[in-house]
C-alpha cells in the first residue's frame, strides 16, 4: 500500500503552531526533532535507526546535549525508542498528530498552558520518574536557584516548602535544583535562599527579581510542567535507556 505524501507546509505549521511551544522545546531540542524526522518520515520512513555522533555532527552540536534532547523527546513522547545496541538506536519519530495529547483537533480549543493532565494538582510528582523528569524538563535542565547549567548526575528535586514545614509533592512545590543548592538551602524559606545567593554573588539583582517572581509565578501554579503521560510507571523495568 502507498503511503500517503506528506504535506511538508501543513507539518511546519504544527511544529511552529503546536509542537515547539506546547512541549515547551529548547532550540537544541527543535534541531534534533526536525533533524530525525527529516531522515525519517521526510523519506517515507517510520523507523530511523542512528548513533549519537552522527546526530550530533548533522545539527553541528555536541553530544552530550543532543543525548539529553533524545532522551527529553523520548520522555515527551515525541520519539518513541524501539531498541539500543552497540549498533545505534532504532526510534519512531511520530508525527505532531501522533503524539499522544497533541491531537490538532483538540488543540486549538485549549489554552496555551494546557499541555497538562486535568488531575494535576492531585499528582504526587516523586510518585515515578516520568513526573519527576517533568519537572526537570519545565527548568529546562538549569537550577532553580542559581540558575547554572545541570545535567542528570548534579541535579535533584528540592521542596520549596519543606517536607516538614507540610510542603507537598506538588508542582507547584517542586523545582529542578543542583546538588549544592538543594544542600545549602535545607529548611530555609525559598525566598531567603535566593537572597543569600543574592548576597554571595551567585545571583545579580536582575535575577534575584526574576527568581522572586518565579516563586510566585510557582506558588499561583503558572508554571506547570510538560506532563502528557503522568499516570505512565517510568521505573527500572520501563525505562528507556539512551547513551
Amino acid at each position: 500500500m502507498k503511503r500517503k505524501k506528506l504535506n511538508v507546509k501543513h507539518l511546519w505549521k504544527q511544529f511552529e503552531d503546536f509542537l515547539f511551544p506546547r512541549l515547551r522545546l529548547s532550540i537544541t531540542d527543535r534541531a534534533v526533532y526536525s533533524h530525525l524526522i527529516r531522515h525519517s518520515r521526510l523519506e517515507g520512513r517510520l523507523q530511523l535507526r542512528f548513533s549519537m555522533p552522527w546526530l550530533a555532527r548533522g545539527i553541528g552540536i555536541s553530544t552530550g546535549p543532543v543525548r539529553e534532547s533524545v532522551r527529553r523527546l523520548v520522555v515527551l513522547g515525541a520519539l518513541r525508542l524501539i531498541r539500543r545496541s552497540k549498533a545505534g538506536h532504532v526510534i519512531d519519530v511520530l508525527l505532531p498528530d501522533e503524539i499522544r495529547g497533541l491531537r490538532p483537533g483538540s488543540i486549538a480549543a485549549l489554552s496555551s498552558h494546557c499541555c497538562i493532565s486535568p488531575n494535576l494538582e492531585d499528582l504526587d510528582f516523586l510518585k515515578t520518574r516520568a513526573l519527576r523528569q517533568s519537572i526537570h524538563l519545565r527548568e529546562r535542565g538549569h537550577c532553580f536557584y542559581c540558575l547554572r547549567r545541570t545535567d542528570a548526575r548534579v541535579q535533584c528535586l528540592d521542596h520549596v516548602v519543606p517536607r516538614v514545614r507540610a510542603g507537598r509533592n506538588s508542582y507547584r512545590n517542586l523545582v529542578s535544583a543542583c546538588l549544592e543548592c538543594n544542600s545549602l538551602k535545607g529548611e530555609r524559606p525559598a525566598a531567603d535562599f535566593l537572597r543569600w545567593l543574592y548576597r554571595q554573588r551567585s545571583l545579580t539583582a536582575s535575577e534575584l527579581h526574576a527568581r522572586l517572581r518565579a516563586l510566585d509565578a510557582l506558588a499561583s501554579g503558572k508554571l506547570s510542567p510538560p506532563v502528557l503521560h503522568p499516570d505512565t510507571p517510568f521505573g527500572r523495568k520501563g525505562r528507556p535507556r539512551l547513551s
